[in-house]
């Protein structure tokens, strides 16, 4: 890959702030006056991260909070600038970092518009030109005549993200700006991706919607504490994620080595608002879910084997017990579900002090998205139906796709086109 090719460039890159004890303390410090126990933390943002992006590429960033997401985009953007290390931008950047960024709260939507043109180095002429697709894009009717203090946060993102894209960039940084979108828009916002990327421009963008970072993304950078894991496929590096998510990815004490970690010692985090009730003669007591290579996250590709697990004790004697779940949407609507009946798998009687593990295996065919999980165990005694225990949306789980098509569920068809005539 030669220079030429190279859109952003970052070597060596470190960001460290000072922690202080007391504001003031920022001030004497900048005298060189603090001294002892009240001399400043510090906090390593970045510790030294390298990376290279290709012109015309579309890359995610991606990472838990404070590994350094946002601060790597700041320093690309030149809002931040480095402690030590190298950065190159070859291109003109637009930036949607933080909503909000470059407005100015008093002035109109107009007003807002040339402020961030002049910025960016445009005149008014040209600003004008690119006044008509700015607002057509962002959709925002007569409200840009009034103070942006005044606008919804969707409103906002919309006239920010029209200004940043339409100003012709050849490098375009989004930072999570679209989660506040709603859905129409943001489809027409990727659509506007889908456009950049024909016209070889580059496209750089942090988010936390895995299934987005999967679709759009050529390469993803994985950044963990102010280091960078690891590049490479979408794919490759959200199955990483989400090892680093419940802790059974081992990076070494510097972050060179990197080794799995294949035991199943972490817990899924129940909601806390579940609801639940039963007449107590058994409880589940342990639920989590396992991808298609056993490791134990509530991050599921679609399109792969995944498992949901259910440990549960009995306090009494219980006629062949039934195993249910149900997904639904975080809305409450159920999707799919089943239960050890319906598939035949049936029971044996229950001891009181027997534990029992259920393990529902199948491929993850919904759609993209957050769902909720629902489970009980129910069954019949003398021609009367029990609920023993029933847990109302305890777990979520988050499906991650590159390919969504109509409603909840992917039909997975395969389609055959023939010509016939012509």
């Amino acid at each position: 890959m030669s220079e030429k090719d190279i859109a952003i460039h970052l070597k060596d890159v470190k960001k460290i702030y000072k922690l202080y004890r007391k504001p003031k303390d920022r001030l004497l410090d900048a005298f060189g006056l603090l001294r002892g126990k009240r001399k400043p933390g510090l906090n390593y943002a970045l510790k030294g991260v390298s990376l290279d992006i290709k012109k015309g590429e579309t890359v995610g960033i991606i990472g838990t909070n404070g590994s350094g997401k946002s601060t790597i985009l700041k320093i690309i953007t030149g809002v931040l600038f480095p402690n030590e290390g190298e950065v190159d931008i070859d291109g003109r950047i637009s930036a949607l970092l933080e909503l909000g960024a470059g407005f100015n709260q008093e002035y109109t939507g107009i007003e807002n518009v040339y402020l961030n043109g002049t910025m960016l180095g445009f005149s008014n002429e040209e600003i004008e030109k690119k006044l008509p697709q700015i607002l057509e894009f962002a959709d925002i009717g007569d409200y840009v005549y009034q103070p942006v203090k005044t606008y919804s946060s969707g409103m906002f993102v919309r006239l920010a993200f029209a200004v940043a894209i339409n100003i012709d960039p050849e490098i375009l940084i989004v930072d999570e700006a679209l989660s506040v979108g709603d859905t129409f828009f943001q489809a027409k916002c990727y659509k506007k991706f889908d456009e950049f990327k024909r016209q070889g421009k580059t496209i750089v963008f942090v988010s936390h919607d895995l299934s987005s970072i999967s679709k759009y993304c050529d390469r993803v950078f994985l950044l963990n504490k102010g280091k960078l894991l690891g590049e490479g496929s979408a794919k490759e590096m959200i199955d990483i994620y989400k090892q680093v998510l419940v802790g059974q990815y081992d990076t070494g004490e510097e972050g060179e080595t990197k080794k799995e970690n294949t035991s199943n010692d972490s817990q899924m985090v129940l909601n806390p608002n579940t609801e639940e009730y039963g007449n107590g003669q058994a409880y589940i007591k342990d639920i989590y879910f396992t991808d298609e290579g056993g490791r134990r996250t509530n991050t599921i590709i679609k399109g792969t084997k995944f498992g949901i697990h259910v440990k549960v004790k009995f306090e009494e004697f219980v006629p062949e017990p039934i195993f249910a779940f149900t997904f639904t949407d975080v809305k409450g609507t159920d999707i799919t579900g089943t239960n050890t009946m319906l598939e035949r798998a049936f029971t044996d009687s229950a001891q009181a002090g027997d534990v029992i593990d259920v393990t529902f295996e199948q491929v993850m065919n919904l759609q993209g998205g957050n769902y909720l999980l629902s489970l009980g165990v129910t069954g019949h005694r003398d021609a009367n139906f029990e609920v023993y225990h029933r847990l109302y949306y305890c777990l979520d789980i988050t499906v991650v796709s590159d390919k969504d098509s109509v409603g909840y569920y992917d039909m997975m068809s395969n389609i055959t086109v023939n010509k016939i005539n012509g």
